[in-house]
């Protein structure tokens, strides 16, 4: 990882930001990860995806946000306190297919928006994916 000490010119998030395998990681101050959506969409950064990454076990996660602009990668990392984490599918129409693929396949509830079922039949519980015991 190398430290960078600039981002895309029309970035309005200031802080340290770290490269590491094509994306540049933020690392300041920690922000909400709506201030970091509403930020994102006033420079015209496109929404890219949600990454979810299973902890220490099966209640520790950390999500991953990931915005494109002017063709690079910019990283948000939010660690995820119990199993819930605000929506941004009102801010960012594109999150609304991935955050309901992160609540069935990790059982993270996102505040305050309703769900229709993308894989799960009925009866299938949320968190497909996550692991009794992770690995060391």
């Amino acid at each position: 990882m190398s430290a960078v000490e600039t981002i895309p010119a029309q970035s309005t998030i200031e802080g340290v930001w770290t490269e590491s395998s094509g994306v540049l990681w933020y690392g300041g101050e920690h922000l909400s990860l709506r201030e970091v959506a509403a930020a994102m969409n006033a420079v015209g950064a496109r929404f890219v995806t949600i990454t979810a990454h299973q902890l220490s076990g099966p209640q520790a996660l950390r999500l991953e946000y990931h915005w494109d602009m002017e063709g690079r990668l910019l990283g948000f990392a939010f660690p995820l306190e119990g199993k819930a984490m605000d929506s941004i599918f009102d801010i960012c129409e594109a999150a609304d297919w991935i955050e309901r693929e992160v609540h069935e396949q990790f059982a993270v509830d996102f505040i305050g928006r309703e769900y229709e079922p993308l894989l799960l039949r009925a009866g299938n519980k949320a968190g497909i994916y996550l692991r009794e015991e992770v690995e060391r």
